[in-house]
């Protein structure tokens, strides 16, 4: 028989879970973020086009079947560890940096989904392609 003491895993000491069921009638004390799923699942509605699914999320901290890797400019890493930092001291959001990118990639997928040709996807890259001065494609 030991005599050390059983302690909690770093993750029941420092990571929270940050979804939150879904509540019919949500108190009017919504984070910044919710406030804003809650227009972005109306707009479609208000636009007047009907959505064919529901809004696209992006996956929560869990275990991930797949992965990626994806190479970043030190300042492109720099603003992602800057708005994770802001996120969790001026919104109370923890979360990690892989969280913060899947939900930037829901979002910019949702965009490309919704309004295709005109989302802000297509107009980057076919901006950045007459940048580096090529063809489109097509």
């Amino acid at each position: 028989m030991t005599r050390r003491v059983s302690l909690p895993g770093a993750s029941e000491l420092f990571f929270r879970n940050t979804t939150a069921p879904a509540m019919p009638d949500a108190p009017p004390s919504l984070g910044a973020a919710d406030g804003e799923r809650v227009a972005q699942k109306s707009a479609p509605a208000q636009r007047g086009k009907k959505p064919a699914e529901p809004q696209r999320r992006g996956s929560p901290r869990k275990k991930h079947d797949s992965k990626i890797t994806v190479y970043l400019a030190s300042d492109e890493l720099l603003a992602l560890e800057r708005a994770r930092l802001e996120l969790r001291a001026e919104h109370e959001l923890a979360v990690d940096r892989g969280r913060l990118v899947r939900e930037a990639i829901a979002v910019m997928l949702q965009d490309f989904e919704d309004n295709g040709e005109q989302s802000v996807l297509i107009r980057r890259l076919h901006a950045e392609d007459a940048e580096a001065g090529e063809e489109p494609i097509g």
